[in-house]
């Protein structure tokens, strides 16, 4: 796994650089603003930004953005639910605070290089009991099937762990987005997370 860290603070940065190096992952850039992020996005191959939402300006508009090129992780010291919500809804595949140990961002590092989406207990808390419910719109063969997509299962491997078709997998699919409303299969890692069908421990 190589990264970029974009930070404004360079204490931050070269700790930081430090553990992940001893964690065996390469820092391969380090900048201070979002233009130099844009930079070295373009001039090197990279998996993840570690993304400050506040740098020289506020960076949450470019999340959606950033998370068409890499993956995005949005490491803050920002802790509303609500700032960690949007976040997730703009793209990004995991929220890790600042003050966490640095075990916990490589726990979100890995579910995100699974696919997965990771996310503080107190935002996942606030997103089940805010639509926790919504689960029950599925069957219980539509839970099956989104529990193992969310896990990075393509369809014909599902389709082998049911014992399914892969065209009913596709069928079943099609119906799961229309009742849910998502559009693809990272909102649907998203939809899994939050409702309990998948954890960043499943595989």
């Amino acid at each position: 796994m190589r990264l970029i860290i974009a930070d404004d603070h360079a204490l931050f940065r070269q700790g930081l650089r430090s553990l992940l190096t001893l964690e065996g992952i390469e820092v391969a850039a380090e900048v201070e603003d979002l233009a130099s992020l844009d930079t070295a996005i373009a001039q090197t191959a990279c998996d993840v930004v570690l993304l400050d939402l506040q740098m020289e300006r506020w960076s949450m508009d470019r999340i959606a953005d950033l998370a068409r090129k890499t993956t995005v992780i949005v490491l803050t010291a920002n802790e509303s639910v609500e700032i960690g919500l949007t976040a997730l809804r703009l793209g990004a595949r995991a929220i890790v605070h600042k003050r966490f140990a640095i075990e916990t961002l490589i726990t979100a590092l890995r579910a995100a290089g699974d696919g997965l989406v990771w996310m503080p207990p107190a935002i996942q808390a606030a997103l089940v009991s805010r639509d926790g419910a919504a689960g029950t719109k599925l069957t219980r063969r539509e839970s099956e099937i989104v529990r193992h997509v969310a896990t990075g299962m393509r369809n014909a491997e599902v389709a082998a762990r049911l014992a399914l078709s892969e065209s009913t997998v596709k069928t079943h699919l099609t119906n799961i987005f229309h009742k849910l409303g998502i559009r693809d299969r990272t909102e649907l890692a998203h939809y899994a997370i939050r409702t309990g069908l998948a954890t960043v421990q499943d595989r």
